[in-house]
């Protein structure tokens, strides 16, 4: 299983890294760059269809609180009219985890090709019309990309944060009896906009510099891409005006 890994992801992310790195007159952070660009367009139909899932899930929400609301002493009930509203508006709550999980081989292949290859190891992988550098300058300026740098995790850290708040609805808390579920649905959101950032930061103190300016710039890139599929506006919905069924 491992050599399968090797062969599909890691080898080929590892030929492109020191090909670039060729190419670029072995400036290892333009490199990086670089293949974060590539990796993204490549992948960019499945984060596109993701993206669009989240949004669609994002875009429903108040109408699925005022279920959880509505029927909260019948989950049965619950259940089947959530289950009719995703029907309605041809949403799939689970489309949008296909697609990351078809990412997560090539995020482990880059990390394998940041923790390996950066310390010039498994040159033995390359192909043959890849040229041999004999040597990885893992350097930016004085900074090793081979170890962790925490900048890196910090600038990760808070495109990551950016990227989840524009996916996120602002709602004003319901103040009115009965609305625990909606207020609690809107207290985890709100939870889950700060951890993942945070945890990028606490990821940036261990992780290789290198695999943090991936992180950073596939972040930057995919907040690029929101706007250009959803704009920069949010929308703001407030209980009083809140969708109805």
């Amino acid at each position: 299983m491992f050599q399968i890994f090797t062969t599909i992801f890691y080898q080929p992310l590892f030929n492109l890294l020191v090909w670039l790195y060729n190419l670029t007159g072995s400036n290892i952070a333009i490199a990086i760059i670089l293949l974060t660009v590539i990796i993204k367009l490549v992948l960019y139909p499945f984060s596109k269809q993701s993206l669009k899932s989240q949004k669609a899930l994002q875009d429903i929400q108040p109408k699925i609180n005022e279920l959880k609301t509505k029927y909260k002493d019948d989950k049965e009930k619950m259940t089947k009219e959530m289950m009719a509203l995703y029907k309605q508006e041809k949403v799939n709550p689970f489309s949008s985890c296909l697609p990351l999980l078809i990412q997560l081989p090539f995020l482990f292949a880059v990390f394998q090709v940041f923790r390996k290859g950066l310390n010039s190891d498994g040159f033995n992988l390359l192909y043959p019309f890849v040229a041999n550098p004999g040597h990885i300058d893992p350097f930016i300026f004085s900074y090793d990309l081979s170890h962790p740098i925490w900048i890196f995790g910090v600038l990760a850290g808070a495109a990551q944060y950016w990227q989840t708040k524009m996916l996120m609805h602002k709602k004003a808390a319901i103040k009115s009896e009965g609305a625990k579920d909606e207020n609690m649905a809107a207290a985890m959101n709100k939870q889950m906009l700060y951890f993942m950032p945070v945890l990028t930061v606490v990821f940036g103190f261990s992780l290789p510099g290198g695999l943090m300016l991936y992180w950073f710039i596939n972040t930057v890139l995919t907040i690029a891409q929101q706007y250009l599929m959803f704009g920069g506006k949010k929308e703001v919905i407030n209980p009083s005006n809140a969708p109805t069924n």
